[in-house]
């Protein structure tokens, strides 16, 4: 049985996170089914509401606010002042997890440290998101997506040949490690399911950026050579890489030496499976540079759209390389409802990115759209910790709210 509420329903979680990595992680949770409490400075909000153009039509937000922080309620707070102090601490004997990305030390000024808290608060789960972690050499400094992709080698590894190093087109350092968040968010629910006792989750945008170096790490470690930037091509698989068609470009993954033999035998290439140049995938990612420059011609004499149907008839990777408006618009994509409408507090409809898990039985739910500065202010003071209109228009007045 479909529940609607989702699997981490009945959870609360105080977000107190801005800009990228934290609010990745609170949406997910809040995709999931937790009610998420998002606190932002009064007036201004979270950073990257005004991190535009664009900025969604007809409101007020930019469009990267808007793709990360759905399913939250959005409450004003000064917690630089007491009396905001004194609300989060009421919040949080109702709250499950907590989500900081203060830099290291930080909330501890406002009483709102995970060694405060936790003798108070013994169930409460604790994550911290920073550029660096909580501990080592490196942990007072503020961490940036592209400065952590420099950091953490991907930037070396990302380029042409001969060209410069190049980050990575979106902010992975940030959204892998929310991700990794998340994970542990989940890990600890278990472990507090098991004992009742939560813990601080510690992650680090550097450590996240080094775990995902996957077969470059290790192809590193294994060797001692720094790996070199090889453009669209694979370090360990060839040929795997990018082609000009006759009309633009197309992927082309040859995953093994079978998938090798079918490619040749099925496009007039036969005759390269007797150089042993050729034979084996070893040997063609030792010869990388003459396989690409027999293949290219060849890869020139048809389509894209040819090249796509022809090479998925002999099951052989491949696919063309798309345009975000071709993301958009195909068929697969849509058929996976990937993207949906949700209707935002400016009266608009605003189209967000859906959630790609897939559960069969607790599916990520879409509660509410991206709030509006403050939208539940109210709502969260009022029915959470049952303040009366007066005591909310005092806080207002001191300019708490």
């Amino acid at each position: 049985m479909t529940s609607p509420a989702g699997p981490l329903s009945g959870l609360r979680v105080l977000d107190l996170t801005r800009v990228l990595a934290g609010p990745t992680c609170t949406q997910m949770l809040g995709d999931l089914g937790a009610e998420v409490i998002k606190i932002e400075r009064p007036e201004a909000g979270d950073d990257t509401r005004g991190f535009a153009p664009p900025f969604w039509p007809e409101t007020k937000e930019s469009a990267y606010f808007i793709g990360v922080n759905r399913n939250k309620k959005s409450v004003t707070l000064d917690m630089a002042k007491p009396e905001a102090q004194a609300i989060l601490h009421r919040l949080l004997e109702t709250t499950d997890i907590l989500v900081e990305n203060f830099k290291v030390g930080a909330l501890a000024k406002y009483g709102l440290g995970w060694e405060q808290l936790k003798a108070k608060y013994p169930r409460l789960i604790y994550c911290s998101i920073t550029g660096f972690g909580q501990t080592g050499p490196y942990a007072p400094r503020p961490g940036y997506d592209a400065l952590i992709q420099a950091m953490g080698g991907v930037m070396s590894l990302t380029g042409e040949p001969n060209g410069s190093p190049q980050k990575v087109g979106i902010p992975v350092a940030d959204l892998f490690a929310g991700l990794y968040g998340c994970i542990g968010i989940l890990a600890a629910l278990n472990h507090r399911n098991a004992t009742g006792e939560g813990q601080q989750i510690d992650i680090g945008m550097l450590d996240t950026h080094v775990a995902w170096l996957a077969n470059q790490g290790m192809n590193y470690l294994s060797t001692g050579e720094n790996p070199p930037r090889l453009g669209n091509q694979h370090p360990n698989i060839s040929p795997y890489q990018e082609f000009p068609t006759k009309d633009g470009y197309i992927i082309l993954a040859v995953g093994n030496d079978p998938t090798f033999e079918r490619f040749c035998k099925a496009f007039g290439q036969e005759h390269l499976l007797a150089d042993e140049r050729f034979a084996t995938n070893p040997r063609r990612v030792a010869n990388r540079d003459l396989v690409t420059q027999t293949l290219t011609p060849v890869m020139k004499t048809r389509t894209t759209t040819e090249w796509v149907e022809a090479l998925e008839a002999q099951k052989i990777g491949c696919g063309p390389i798309n345009t975000l408006k071709d993301v958009f618009a195909d068929p697969h994509v849509n058929a996976r409802n990937m993207t949906l409408e949700m209707d935002h507090g400016s009266g608009a409809k605003v189209k967000v990115i859906a959630n790609p898990v897939k559960l069969s039985a607790t599916p990520p739910t879409y509660r509410s759209a991206p709030p509006v500065l403050g939208e539940h202010t109210e709502e969260v003071l009022s029915g959470l910790l049952g303040m009366s209109a007066e005591e909310i228009a005092a806080l207002r007045a001191k300019s708490i709210l």
